[in-house]
């Protein structure tokens, strides 16, 4: 039976241990089996190494609780970074060490961006060779290899992007062929796929490709999912404040399960019984309050 679980919002709890705790007897409360744990938002990690001290108050707090863990690696962690690629490669060993210390099986990782978010009002638009690309790609594989090996009890999952309508292609991770490409090349078989159904959809319908026929291509990689609803339309990276996009329909929305349009129950289909890693909920902080009733729904699909 595939446990389900939340996330801990990064956001929300903000290194307040007080708060994550909080949250974690609310998510028990819940009857929650699982929790997603952001390394980020728990300050376990400062400048690439791992704060000792906060490490072992998080740890005590955990003692309390039996849930099973996996942990969504920093954001901004890009394995093709530029700038301070060295620095990179020491925030993903420190998560990967993080999820070793709380017996987590899986760590989340966002697939390298040959253009970070956080630099496009920057930057701008702009396109990269075919040789840049690639050159790009076989580093950050490379670096998986070598974490992989280091840490050969630990699932790194590499999740599939969301679209931006002005800066697509941003990372490989938007298109499925390209992300299992990169796994296979990889070659490591504790690398695989972190599949997020709300950017799978927002891409099928930005690529304008068939969602089910890409999960069938990649169920066999995939070994843990992100579960949360939307209407499929991207936006541009700016529009970020969801009380403006919900009338409309827009935007990544991570809102409770059976609330968008989204065809969960025919992904779920294809995955399962196979599939035997977490169903994870990513819902929004806003919807903190409305877990209950998202897992009702999918526990629901599930049975149907």
């Amino acid at each position: 039976m595939n446990l389900i679980g939340s996330k801990i919002d990064e956001v929300r709890i903000d290194g307040s241990l007080e708060r994550f705790t909080s949250d974690l007897e609310k998510l028990k409360s819940f009857n929650l089996q699982a929790v997603e744990l952001p390394v980020h938002g728990l300050d376990i990690i400062l400048n690439g190494q791992i704060n000792a001290p906060r490490l072992k108050a998080t740890l005590e707090i955990l003692q309390a609780f039996d849930f099973e863990y996996s942990i969504h690696a920093p954001n901004p962690l890009n394995l093709m970074d530029q700038k301070r690629p060295a620095l990179h490669v020491d925030v993903m060993q420190a998560t990967l060490e993080f999820a070793r210390r709380v017996n987590a099986k899986v760590v989340v990782y966002h697939g390298g961006r040959f253009i970070p978010e956080e630099e496009f009002s920057v930057t701008g638009y702009r396109t990269l060779s075919t040789r840049e690309k690639r050159s790009m790609l076989e580093r950050e594989a490379v670096l998986l290899q070598t974490a992989a090996e280091l840490y050969p009890d630990v699932t790194i999952a590499i999740e599939n992007a969301r679209p931006y309508l002005s800066q697509s292609p941003y990372t490989y991770a938007e298109s499925i062929q390209d992300l299992k490409q990169q796994v296979v090349d990889i070659d490591r078989k504790n690398v695989r796929i972190n599949l997020d159904v709300g950017h799978l959809y927002m891409t099928s319908r930005f690529y304008g490709y068939d969602l089910l026929e890409a999960v069938r291509q990649i169920q066999a990689l995939v070994a843990h999912t992100h579960i949360h609803d939307n209407f499929g339309h991207a936006v541009h990276h700016f529009e970020k404040q969801q009380t403006h996009q919900l009338p409309f329909g827009r935007g990544d929305s991570h809102m409770p399960v059976g609330w968008g349009d989204l065809a969960i129950k025919p992904i779920l289909d294809i995955l399962l019984p196979e599939y035997q890693g977490l169903l994870m909920m990513e819902l929004r902080s806003r919807y903190f309050n409305d877990i209950p009733a998202s897992r009702t729904n999918l526990e629901a699909l599930l049975a149907a």
